[in-house]
C-alpha cells in the first residue's frame, strides 16, 4: 500500500497500523518535496515519516515508492537509509528511480536536467549508493557526484545492504535493474494509453528479462512490482475487482502488487473501508 505523506502523524500511525493488522506485506510513501497540484496542501518528508513508522509497527516492510537524485545526494542519503534501516530492524526497501522534470528538479534553484543527463545521473547514483551502503568507507569520483572517506558504520542490518527496487521503463533503465535491484518496479508502460494498460506490460516485462540475460543474471531473480493507479486499475469498488485485477498481473509473472491509500478526492480516490474487505483475501493470492 502506497500512503501520500499528507495526513498529520496521529492518523499516518493508524493508517499503517491497520495496514499491518489487515495483513499488507507492505507500506510505502511518496518521496517528493511537494507533488503536483497538492503543493499547497500538508506534505511530510519521506525519511523522518518512515523513521516514526517503523518504530511503531512491528511487521510491515516499508520505503519510498520512489526516491530519486532530483534533489538528494547519494552521501548523506546512504547515512539516511543506513539509520532506517536500524530503526525497522531490517524492514526498509529503497524505492528509487531516475525522477521526471517536476518541481523537485527545480526546487534547489537548478536547471532541470534533460532525459539523457537525468538518466546518466541515475545510473550513477544508484552505483554509488550501492558502494556506500556495501563498504565501511568510500572514496569515489564520478562524473556527477563524488566521495571523499565517507564512513558507513555500523553498516545495514540488511546484508550486504537493504534491498533496491528500482523503477525503469526504457533500456537504460533497465540495465540498471539488471545490475543492481532486488525489485523491478513498474506502473505501466508510459507509451500505452490506460485503456491498454495490461497489454502494455509484456514488451517491458520481456525488456527486462533481456538486461538480465545481457549481463548473466537470472531474470527470476527479481522480484517484479507494479504500482497501480497512475495506468490501469486504481482504487477498487469490490473485492472481485482487487482479486481479478491481481490475478491478470500473477499471470504476467509480476510478484507484488501496490494500491494506493484511498483518498477522498482524486488522485486515488476511493473507499478505505474497501480495504477491510480486501484483508481478508490477501493470504490467499
Amino acid at each position: 500500500m502506497a500512503v501520500l505523506p499528507e495526513h498529520s502523524w496521529p492518523m499516518t500511525r493508524a493508517i499503517f497500523s491497520h495496514l499491518e493488522d489487515l495483513g499488507f506485506d507492505h507500506g510505502w510513501t511518496y518521496d517528493h518535496l511537494s507533488w503536483r497540484d497538492m503543493r499547497d496542501g500538508p506534505w511530510y518528508g519521506a525519511v523522518p515519516l518512515l523513521s516514526a513508522v517503523a518504530a511503531t509497527t512491528s511487521r510491515l516492510r516499508l520505503g519510498t515508492l520512489v526516491a530519486s537524485p532530483n534533489f538528494r545526494h547519494p552521501v548523506p542519503f546512504a547515512k539516511e537509509l543506513m539509520t532506517l534501516d536500524a530503526v525497522s530492524s531490517g524492514r526498509i526497501t529503497l524505492g528509487v528511480g531516475a525522477g521526471t522534470a517536476s518541481h523537485d528538479a527545480s526546487v534547489l534553484g537548478l536547471t532541470p536536467w534533460t532525459v539523457g543527463e537525468r538518466t546518466s545521473r541515475f545510473a550513477e547514483f544508484i552505483e554509488l549508493l550501492d558502494t556506500l551502503l556495501t563498504s565501511v568507507a568510500t572514496t569515489y569520483e564520478g562524473t556527477f557526484y563524488s566521495a571523499s572517506d565517507a564512513r558507513m558504520v555500523p553498516g545495514c542490518v540488511q546484508y550486504p545492504r537493504l534491498p533496491f527496487a528500482i523503477a525503469a521503463t526504457g533500456p537504460r533503465g533497465m540495465a540498471v535493474v539488471a545490475r543492481h535491484a532486488q525489485t523491478w518496479v513498474t506502473y505501466g508502460d508510459p507509451a500505452r494509453p490506460d485503456s491498454e494498460h495490461f497489454d502494455g506490460l509484456p514488451r517491458l516485462v520481456a525488456m527486462m528479462e533481456s538486461a538480465c540475460d545481457a549481463i548473466g543474471r537470472d531474470p527470476a531473480s527479481i522480484d517484479r512490482l507494479v504500482l497501480t493507479g497512475a495506468q490501469g486499475p486504481g482504487s477498487f469498488d469490490s473485492v472481485g475487482e482487487f482479486t481479478d485485477a491481481a490475478g491478470r498481473y500473477a499471470a504476467l509473472g509480476f510478484t507484488d502488487m501496490v494500491l494506493h491509500y484511498p483518498r477522498s478526492s482524486e488522485p486515488y480516490r476511493g473507499d478505505p473501508a474497501m480495504l477491510d474487505e480486501i484483508g481478508p483475501v490477501l493470504g490467499a493470492l
